[in-house]
């Protein structure tokens, strides 16, 4: 007898049946975020070869968010930076563990760096201004979030997606892992990748929210398991929901290791219309 199709199966037990409510999205809605689109600097890169001219006009462009990018961040000082998802509000467990953890991490003189938008990046840019401390973003546009959150002393806003990575990933000297989707698990494994194979400096990696991870824990226990990675790697990991915890975890292998000293800040030209960070001395 032939397998039935997905069609005639029964449905798993415990699963709910019914539809749930759709919203309607209007013709005028589809055709707006797709004109919005066609407009991303990244559809274009992306998108295979393009005509010569048009190939040029990308690479300025991406020259263009290096170069901004450069001139917001360089002179806000050493950054942590926090990594989570946008779609936790303020009621959310982990959106006061983001925002405690941003206090704490300016309390250590550190300038806390974010994507700039909601959830997780708010909270803590967020805590870092409750601590009277400096909050920057470097934000990205998108047809959604492309906001910036209200609570940030200075914020850039990027066309490339690996262009804001880059910028979050070279002012910081550690990272606040906190539960997020795929954007958070690809700027999570970027910076595991990049100290792996010694690109980067060994910064301290935290990981935090531990009832968000026990599969991924699991699964890089698999790969651990398959040799695909080593047991060194595995280190480069702190696992904890503690700030005070996290915070001494900084100390160690940021502060210490790297021989940071507090609010230390690039000094700042007004020839070339450079602006240090307000309270950033």
């Amino acid at each position: 007898m032939p397998a039935p199709t997905l069609l005639d199966r029964e449905p798993e037990p415990g699963t709910v049946t019914t539809s749930a409510p759709v919203t309607q999205v209007s013709p005028a809605e589809i055709h707006a975020d797709e004109q919005f689109c066609n407009k991303l600097e990244d559809r274009a890169l992306l998108s295979g070869p393009n005509r010569r001219l048009r190939d040029l006009q990308l690479l300025y462009s991406v020259a263009k968010d290096f170069i901004l990018g450069f001139r917001a961040l360089h002179f806000v000082g050493p950054c942590i930076t926090v990594f989570g998802s946008a779609r936790f509000d303020e009621k959310h467990r982990y959106y006061q563990l983001a925002r405690d953890m941003g206090a704490a991490i300016a309390k250590m003189g550190f300038t806390v760096l974010t994507g700039g938008g909601p959830g997780i990046m708010e909270a803590a840019n967020r805590g870092a201004k409750d601590a009277g401390g400096r909050s920057v973003g470097c934000n990205i546009r998108l047809p959604f979030e492309q906001s910036h959150n209200p609570y940030l002393d200075r914020w850039v806003t990027m066309e490339h997606f690996f262009v804001r990575k880059t910028l979050l990933i070279k002012y910081s000297y550690g990272f606040i892992i906190m539960p997020g989707g795929f954007g958070t698990m690809d700027e999570m494994f970027e910076a595991l990748t990049l100290i792996q194979t010694r690109k980067l400096k060994s910064f301290p990696i935290v990981i935090m929210g531990s009832d968000f991870w026990p599969e991924m824990r699991q699964f890089m226990d698999h790969m651990l398991r398959g040799a695909t990675i080593s047991p060194e790697d595995l280190d480069l990991i702190k696992w904890t929901d503690s700030v005070d915890e996290a915070v001494a975890h900084l100390q160690d292998k940021a502060v210490t290791q790297f021989g940071l000293r507090r609010h230390h800040v690039p000094q700042s030209s007004s020839l070339l219309g450079e602006k240090a960070l307000e309270g950033a001395h």
